[in-house]
């Protein structure tokens, strides 16, 4: 049976057509195609591609295409290996691309305002002068956007210690399903009154609404880092060592686990110069210049243990 959410209505079209001009609303199989797929490898051709570069027009997009039962698949730059953005049942890719601003940089509150496609390694650039970080750090952390990354509430390694997009986001506007804008949270770590809209849309893929905004809470940049790398013979023994790890005063900066396949194919294929193990621990700390390596004595003090 033919999806009717495959293709675009005319109807829809030509609403569309007087918001968007044509370089924004993208309607050839060509244009269309690099839109189907993103790192998942899945691919399904979306009904049209929309690249809106400013919240007005969102709002237009989502109250179009509600009025015409069109689903909308929010699209960062498909980074992630999940299927969030592939368009499996039919319907239009909106892509962020295009609103990659950055709004605000206040060093002396330690916060960055951004739109939803601002790369986060741009991000981490425009921090860097003021000795401020972003700290979620997925692998494609380089060429994947603000939006993305808190729409899959993505963390990295710096998780452990840090947390992941949701802790280190202070308030987001975004666009319902029922095209309304909507703020939440605001610009401070505390934020008591009302319901914790924020922390219940990062993470949820854009089903929930379209980021178009977000407050980010910003670190100071650690003055060093040191880093560990623990082999061991068994999954096992690494899973008692991170539990030690954890247990201990100074919590690592970074805690990465690969299993022995993984360091197989890290060896045979990625040509890593890394012997052959049963499971490794890959550890880092970090913090000031005269302390940290007393942080990292005392992890690796906890990474030794059976199997080591």
């Amino acid at each position: 049976m033919r999806n009717p959410h495959d293709t675009l209505p005319d109807a829809l079209h030509k609403r569309l057509a007087q918001c968007f001009d044509a370089n924004a609303l993208l309607l050839s199989p060509a244009q269309r195609l690099s839109y189907g797929y993103d790192n998942s490898r899945q691919f399904a051709m979306p009904a049209a591609v929309v690249l809106p570069s400013e919240t007005a027009q969102v709002l237009e997009l989502v109250r179009a295409c509600r009025t015409h039962d069109m689903p909308i698949i929010a699209r960062g730059r498909g980074t992630n290996t999940t299927g969030a953005t592939v368009p499996l049942h039919g319907g239009m890719v909106v892509s962020f691309e295009r609103m990659h601003r950055l709004l605000r940089m206040a060093p002396e509150d330690r916060l960055a305002v951004v739109e939803p496609g601002l790369l986060n390694g741009d991000l981490q650039q425009a921090a860097k002068p003021h000795a401020l970080f972003w700290p979620p750090d997925p692998t494609s952390a380089a060429y994947s956007s603000i939006g993305g990354n808190i729409a899959c509430n993505a963390g990295g390694p710096r998780a452990v210690k840090y947390g992941a997009c949701r802790d280190n986001v202070l308030g987001l506007a975004a666009v319902t399903g029922a095209g309304e804008l909507i703020r939440c949270g605001g610009a401070t770590s505390k934020a008591a009154s009302g319901y914790d809209f924020t922390r219940f849309i990062v993470g949820s893929e854009g089903t929930l609404a379209l980021i178009v905004e977000a407050t980010l809470a910003l670190r100071p940049l650690p003055d060093a880092r040191r880093a560990l790398r623990a082999l061991y013979s068994d999954v096992e023994s690494a899973a008692a060592a991170v539990a030690r790890l954890m247990a201990q005063a100074h919590t690592p900066s970074m805690l990465e686990f690969m299993d022995g396949e993984c360091v197989r194919l890290a060896r045979e294929i990625g040509g890593a110069d890394i012997p052959a193990a049963g499971a490794l621990l890959m550890i880092e700390a970090d913090g000031d210049a005269s302390t940290v390596d007393i942080a990292v004595a005392a992890l690796e003090r906890a990474a030794c243990g059976p199997g080591l």
